[in-house]
């Protein structure tokens, strides 16, 4: 047996595995038992309905048990059933619109009229205690019930949409009606006719009212009915109650029951039945079926000439006539013309009936024969393979599109099994995903009788007439006892799918894992150790980042980058292990992870090898490059245990390699760094003075100091350096040195920086604005100094904060200096030199500070635009004891002098110190020799002063004078003397003052503040 036995679940084939069934059964509604649902569903009703005619029929079968019961319920009792119709069709038909409601208003006055009749007949019987006479009210009330309701059948039947519609409504009409007439002519009527020969008016009523009963027979039979406001029941049950109370007046009509009737017997129980059926038709549940739809309808009824029934029409009708006329023949009764007549007119009718239908027959013919042809069409020139598999998974059909998309004729196709078509592993999925979905249309099929089943989405591998594996989708749905498959070819688009989804995983340069699958394969990897309860030893990360890849790019071009990092790729993946991962991240940096029994030392020389293999010449385009690597390395926390978090040890694990790495770029580059715990600490410091700082500039957590600048030819204080003092918790002013130190890099280092400058602009000016005036009213000019690093002079904004200071102060900008504290970087030379040359053109002096200290070669010294230069404290310490000191000191300030530019020292704290610099020719001076770092009272106490008295000079005068002199040449600007004074540093309100000696000692080491 094959497994092509088990496409179909249930097929009763042996070796078929049961099918999951479970699904299909509908759950039993629980907490609702059988009186309730009974009561929900409007069955109650009904059977109170029939229990009310049984026992009717009972009492009229048992006599009612006197005669005057008897005549009581066969008049009054049939009054008030005909009321009780009459007012719940009218009632019905006052609250319900539509084109239905005429029809329940005629229906409720047509029982009106019966109820009107059999009231005036009790009233003979019971009051008058007499039979009714002829004429008499209750036989024209009796005579008006059928017209009324031949109407209201009208209103509600269909009518036709075309003329052979029509002709055959009238034509089966007339089928009916004549047969049924020729039947009652030859039981009943034409020996009525025969007893009323001497009256004509009385001979129309004896045979108006049976001939109407026909008629209204006639209607209910051929007609065909609707709810097209949804209630189909009432209709239905309005039609079964119009036929009962005909049929009983039919045998009514006959000799000889009309000659025995008598008030409540049984057949009074037939007419109480039809007018309770009319009286509970408008209040029937509603139920609704669905519609049977045509497939080449679109979705919409399909409009046909002839109905199924009224196709039988015919045949009934001649039946029904050819009983008429063998009663007559086999009774022995001439045959009567009236007989004769009708029996004529019912076989023209039916010669003419099949005529229509013959006609409609080849017309329907046609029509099939076009929408096939039509559909045929369709499905050969589609371009989906359409297949029809049996119960067993065999091919009973298979569209010519099979030979373009599979390769294979469909010919070869048909009688194949299914399955053997489809890929080996995907047999199973495919057999589960159809039981699933016959599992699906069975329980939707018992909930919801009549839906349009559902369909199913199926996808595998289909071999192709030239051996390759065709991903196929396939539309399947149900087709008889078998499956109707609508497959299309999809492998374009499942390739793509693989292509886009590599792509989203993988570099595009290098081929290799980005970070998303680095991170993914990380936490697998840690997440399955953990399960195993390891320790995560095994697992190590390690960040790579190249050096001098920049210059690379710059010079050589992008171009021959990329090649670069190709090439650096693939030394990455023939340097690791098999099992290892290399990704790249982006740029010049990439990512390994190690798993697997190695340990940390092991790792390490990894690690090497892999510094070794980057840092080995690179030859692009004839040409040989070089770059090194730095490479920071990370170890799975031992601690972690099975109830850890892969994501979060993950991402933990590669900010801990990160941190590595960058600790090996900071420590000179090319080199190999392990994550230590330490690392950690130390950027949660930075990151906690960071907020410090940044809270303290946006709370006002600073204040500005400001440090004299003193002539040293004079002892006028020239000028004054802004420096910024943190305003501890106790009103304490100390000098940040830590927070001074993070002021260096990130976001926060440049708010503090553009705070600086705001509040020494703004000090400045306001001091402008409270001096005391010279002569011809011209104020004193007090320059003031704020020192900033090269890295935060370039930074963004800068420029634009100082050019809005001096424009919304008023301060000119010959009052301002700023004061490079380094140079930073070569890199950064070109871009500091465009800044500086820019502030020199709003009018802004330039000075460099921390000269003979720090980095910066000597070039980017000569070519950026400097009015002066300031030596460092770490120069000046050493002048009044060091011969050494004095010579370097003396060779600075005479490169100073010669470039051109005005020179100052800082950190002078000794009077000694004073006395070398003036031998050495320094021209401007700050320290704790002359004052510290003063508030606003005590520094316009001090400019009030005008100056600071000097030591006497060491050497002879004309020496000291000789150099004082030499200094004048200030790159072509003025002194204090004249005009414009240079931007140089202040002195100290204090005449002289000891100071502590050593690195820390100074205007930004005076106090060290813990982190936090």
């Amino acid at each position: 047996m094959s497994s092509t036995d088990t496409v179909l679940p249930g097929s009763g084939r042996p070796g078929a595995p049961p099918a999951d069934t479970s699904a299909a059964e509908p759950p039993a509604p629980a907490g609702r038992g059988p009186l309730r649902r009974l009561r929900e569903s409007r069955t109650l009703p009904g059977l109170a309905l029939g229990g009310l005619c049984l026992a009717y029929a009972l009492g009229a079968a048992a006599g009612w048990g006197s005669p005057q019961l008897s005549i009581f319920m066969g008049d009054f009792g049939l009054a008030a059933a005909a009321l009780a119709a009459a007012l719940s069709c009218l009632v019905y038909g006052c609250t319900v619109g539509g084109h239905a409601r005429p029809a329940w208003l005629l229906f409720g006055l047509s029982s009106s009229m019966v109820s009107l009749g059999n009231g005036a007949w009790g009233w003979y019987e019971l009051v008058v205690r007499t039979q009714p006479p002829r004429d008499s009210l209750a036989d024209y009330a009796f005579l008006l019930f059928a017209p009324l309701a031949i109407t209201g059948v009208l209103v509600l039947a269909q009518h036709p949409r075309s003329a052979a519609g029509w002709l055959c409504l009238l034509l089966d009409g007339w089928l009916i009606a004549g047969s049924l007439f020729t039947l009652s002519w030859s039981l009943a009527l034409g020996r009525i006719a025969a007893g009323e020969s001497g009256s004509p008016l009385r001979l129309a009523l004896n045979l108006a009212y049976p001939v109407l009963d026909i008629l209204l027979v006639s209607l209910v039979v051929g007609l065909r009915f609707s709810g097209r406001d949804g209630n189909r029941a009432a209709v239905h049950t309005a039609m079964l109650a119009l036929a009962v109370t005909v049929t009983c007046d039919a045998l009514f009509t006959s000799p000889e029951l009309h000659s025995t009737y008598h008030s409540g017997e049984l057949l009074d129980a037939g007419w109480f039945s039809g007018s309770l059926l009319l009286a509970w038709a408008p209040w029937s549940p509603r139920r609704r079926r669905p519609l049977r739809e045509h497939p080449s309808a679109g979705g919409l009824p399909r409009r046909r000439v002839a109905t199924t029934f009224s196709a039988l029409t015919p045949y009934a009708a001649a039946a029904v006539c050819t009983a008429g006329i063998l009663y007559n023949a086999l009774g022995g009764r001439q045959l009567d013309r009236v007989v004769a007549a009708a029996a004529c007119t019912v076989g023209l009718a039916l010669i003419l009936r099949q005529g229509v239908m013959l006609l409609d027959n080849l017309s329907l013919a046609q029509e099939l024969a076009h929408k096939e042809a039509h559909f045929r069409s369709l499905v050969q020139g589609s371009s989906d393979v359409i297949m029809i598999a049996g119960a067993n998974g065999v091919l009973s059909y298979v569209s010519p599109a099979a030979l373009g998309v599979y390769g294979r004729d469909p010919e070869e196709l048909v009688g194949g099994n299914l399955l053997d078509l489809v890929h080996p592993e995907d047999v199973g999925r495919v057999l589960s995903e159809v039981r699933r979905y016959l599992a699906r249309v069975r329980l939707a099929a018992h909930r919801t009788p009549g839906t349009v089943e559902a369909s199913a989405r199926v996808e595998c591998r289909i071999s192709s007439g030239v051996g390759e594996w065709l991903h196929v989708e396939s539309t399947v749905s149900r087709h008889r006892d078998g499956l109707l498959l609508n497959s299309r070819d999809v492998t374009e688009r499942v390739m793509l799918q693989a292509q886009l989804q590599h792509n989203a995983f993988h570099d595009p340069l290098t081929d290799l894992p980005n970070r998303a699958l680095f991170a993914q394969r990380l936490r697998a990897a840690l997440g399955s150790r953990g399960q195993q309860g390891g320790t995560g030893a095994g697992i190590a990360v390690l960040f790579l980042d190249l050096d001098g890849f920049k210059a690379v790019n710059d010079t050589a071009g992008h171009q021959v980058g990329d090649e670069l990092l190709v090439q650096a790729a693939r030394r990455l993946q023939g340097a690791v292990r098999c099992g290892d991962t290399v990704a790249r991240f982006g740029g010049d940096e990439f990512a390994a992870l190690v798993c697997g029994p190695l340990g940390r030392l092991q790792v390490q020389e990894l690690a090497e090898r892999l510094r070794i293999a980057l840092s080995e010449p690179y030859w692009i385009g004839g040409v040989e490059l070089g770059v090194a690597a730095s490479i920071g390395i990370a170890f799975g926390t031992p601690e972690r245990g099975p109830a850890a978090d892969p994501r979060a040890a993950a991402d933990e694990l590669m900010r801990n390699a990160d941190l590595a790495m960058y600790r090996a770029k900071s420590e000179g580059k090319g080199r190999v760094v392990l994550y230590a715990p330490a690392m950690r600490a130390d950027l949660e410091r930075r990151t906690e003075l960071e907020e410090r700082l940044r809270v303290a500039v946006r709370e006002g957590g600073f204040t500005l100091l400001h440090q004299p600048v003193v002539d040293l030819v004079s002892g006028a204080v020239t000028a004054v350096e802004a420096q910024a003092r943190w305003r501890s918790a106790g009103g304490l002013l100390l000098t940040p040195a830590e927070f001074l130190r993070s002021t260096e890099h990130g976001d926060a280092a440049t708010r503090f920086s553009r705070w600086l400058v705001q509040e020494a602009v703004t000090a400045a000016a306001d001091r402008r604005a409270v001096s005391g005036r010279g002569r011809g009213g011209v104020p004193l000019p007090v320059p003031v100094a704020v020192r900033l690093s090269a890295e935060r002079l370039c930074s963004p904004g800068l420029y634009e904060t100082v050019a809005a200071a001096l424009r919304d102060t008023g301060l000119p900008a010959g009052e301002l200096v700023i004061e490079v504290a380094r140079m930073g970087p070569d890199r950064l030379a070109d871009e500091l030199g465009r800044r500086l040359t820019a502030l020199r053109g709003l009018g802004v002096s330039t000075w460099l500070a921390g000269y003979g200290a720090g980095g910066g070669s000597l070039g980017a010294l000569a070519r950026l635009p400097l009015d002066g230069l300031k030596l460092d404290r770490t120069l000046v310490q050493g002048l009044g004891d060091s011969a050494l000191s004095r010579t370097l000191a003396g060779h600075a300030l005479r490169l100073g002098r010669d470039l051109g530019m005005a020179t100052a020292a800082d950190g002078v704290d000794l009077p000694r110190q004073i006395a070398a610099l003036q031998e050495l020719g320094c021209r401007l001076a700050q320290g704790s020799a002359f004052a510290p770092p003063l508030d606003e009272t005590r520094l316009r106490r001090a400019l009030a002063r005008r100056g600071y008295p000097l030591p006497k000079p060491l050497g002879t005068l004309s020496a000291r004078r000789a150099h004082l002199a030499a200094d004048t040449r200030t790159s072509g600007r003025p002194d204090a003397g004249g005009g414009r004074v240079p931007h140089h540093h202040g002195a100290s309100d204090l005449p002289e003052h000891p100071a502590a000696a050593g690195p820390a000692a100074g205007p930004h080491g005076e106090t060290v503040i813990p982190p936090a």
